[in-house]
């Protein structure tokens, strides 16, 4: 069967439907992940992000539809799929006679990699993940930071281009969180596409290229959190500081008179919050007439992605508690 899929995706899924017994876990979804970006899947519970990942990760196939992994249709070949797959899910397993090396070459083993390379790459793995100094621990002593870290690396064994992460950042404490933040950009600049299943907003804001809000196992909207805030808003939210507060209320007035300007309100402090549909030169026409009249402007931007997304998926998911 012909490859369609876009030039820079490295996974193409196309009209996926999964149904276990009375229930449809996914429903003609259909999304493109690009190469090398970190792709985040957000939704309620039940929306169908688990089920995904599992098909991706060629451990489960779709009642319908096709997913392809550049040129090969995951089900015509799922063992080579694997190859190129790290999955961490999100449960760790029970191994609680193993070290921290022995649980890599274990797996190092599964994935068939020669006994002559296994110690150099487990000892690589666990440098990565800061481990290096727990490798004789036992696994079931570490912390449930460590025991993710540890999880990560194993999904890093065979070296795959593209890691599936199911809510890799639940259970940590906002150290661990920073840390698997970091090492996730990390993988991203060494050529690794990373996909995260997460319920944790703001963190997919700040550590995601992408993201796709699911809903039902239905594909709500996808791409930058900036462009699914212009399409449910009609245009992006501004945070404007200005810098002496009595002069918010003429900075008020004077966006008002802007075209694309609405829904301008004094939010705390000397920050404005202001709704806008128009493009950069617009944008310049109005921040050089706040100048003009003397406001102080200190920051003019939009809105941080994390307090956006949130707002976003409340909009789209209809109040809906994400998962």
């Amino acid at each position: 069967m012909q490859k369609t899929e876009p030039e820079n995706a490295i996974i193409k899924i196309q009209n996926v439907s999964k149904r276990y017994h009375m229930v449809n876990a996914l429903s003609n979804f259909s999304l493109d992940i690009p190469r090398g970006t970190i792709y985040g899947l957000i939704g309620p519970n039940g929306a169908g992000k688990t089920t995904l990942l599992r098909i991706l990760a060629a451990l489960i196939g779709p009642s319908s539809g096709e997913v392809w992994f550049e040129r090969e249709e995951v089900s015509q070949n799922p063992s080579s799929i694997q190859r190129k797959i790290g999955y961490m899910p999100d449960f760790f397993g029970v191994y609680p006679d193993l070290t921290a090396v022995e649980y890599l070459e274990f797996y190092a083993g599964i994935h068939k990699i020669p006994r002559k390379k296994r110690a150099r790459i487990v000892a690589d793995l666990l440098e990565l993940v800061d481990l290096s100094a727990k490798r004789d621990e036992l696994v079931e002593t570490l912390s449930r930071g460590m025991k993710q870290r540890l999880c990560l690396a194993r999904a890093l064994i065979h070296d795959p281009e593209v890691l599936l992460l199911d809510e890799p950042a639940a259970g940590l404490d906002p150290r661990g969180r920073v840390e698997l933040r970091e090492l996730v950009r990390s993988l991203q600049s060494i050529g690794k596409t990373v996909i995260i299943s997460s319920h944790i907003l703001l963190e997919l804001a700040e550590m995601c290229s992408d993201i796709a809000i699911m809903q039902e196992g239905r594909l709500i909207a996808s791409g930058d959190v900036e462009k699914i805030s212009q399409h449910v808003n009609g245009g992006r939210q501004l945070e404007i500081h200005i810098l002496e507060v009595e002069r918010i209320p003429l900075a008020i007035e004077l966006l008002k008179e802007e075209p694309g300007m609405s829904t301008i309100t004094h939010e705390a402090g000397n920050v404005l919050l202001a709704d806008f549909i128009g493009d950069d030169q617009a944008l310049h026409l109005v921040i050089a007439k706040l100048f003009s009249k003397g406001i102080p402007v200190t920051s003019f931007a939009p809105r941080r992605g994390g307090d956006r997304l949130e707002e976003v998926f409340m909009s789209i998911t209809e109040g809906s508690s994400p998962a």
